[in-house]
């Protein structure tokens, strides 16, 4: 009886003294982000250069040629004779309002040109994507119905002004570089058009 004792204490203190293997927990895996979540990023962050470079681009040929349009029927050459006066551009209704069209499209695309550079060197402090959107989308479309707009009324008053005379020049000038503008316009219309229904539906 005792010699069974001493096993049992033996085969005890055996176990006891026995190493247990220590398990340590695999490190757990690192999280990945859900996959909508990196499609949307990555399409953000791949698409958003291109169009800043593109929006840049075209707001800065709409400041020039919005400047060139205004400037032209602002300063025309001074050809001037010993008996007559020459015209000027705010004596007709249809020739100053497409002056003013230009001046305010010239401080839009100022504007926007601003905020393009503030979003590149600030990464969007200066106004939120969903705002620039919005209000891009909005002024575009505006922008480019007084343009047309202004045009066409300055066209008729062109074919009935004479041709010898510095204000028909200027006039001209100004509706070309004003059609031109509305082409930049359009594209540009597009362009926030695009972004505009990407945010909405996509």
């Amino acid at each position: 009886m005792k010699e069974r004792n001493d096993t049992v204490i033996t085969c005890g203190s055996m176990s006891s003294v026995s190493p247990i293997p220590s398990y340590s927990p695999a490190a757990p895996p690192l999280p990945t982000p859900s996959q909508f979540s990196f499609s949307v990023a990555s399409t953000r962050w791949s698409s958003r250069p291109p169009f800043q470079a593109a929006n840049l681009f075209l707001r800065s040929l709409t400041l020039v040629f919005s400047f060139g349009s205004a400037l032209s029927l602002a300063a025309p050459s001074p050809a001037k004779t010993m008996f007559r006066k020459s015209p000027s551009f705010y004596n007709n209704t249809n020739l100053l309002y497409c002056f003013i069209v230009n001046i305010l499209t010239f401080l839009y695309a100022a504007y926007q040109l601003f905020k393009g550079i503030c979003d590149i060197a600030h990464k969007g402090v200066f106004i939120s994507d969903a705002v620039s959107d919005y209000t891009s989308f909005i002024f575009d479309q505006l922008a480019g119905y007084l343009l047309i707009s202004s045009t066409s009324v300055a066209v008729p008053v062109i074919q009935q002004m004479d041709h010898s005379t510095s204000l028909w020049k200027a006039a001209t000038v100004s509706v070309c570089m004003s059609f031109a503008v509305f082409l930049i316009i359009a594209i540009s219309a597009l362009l926030s058009g695009y972004k505009f229904c990407k945010r909405i539906i996509w």
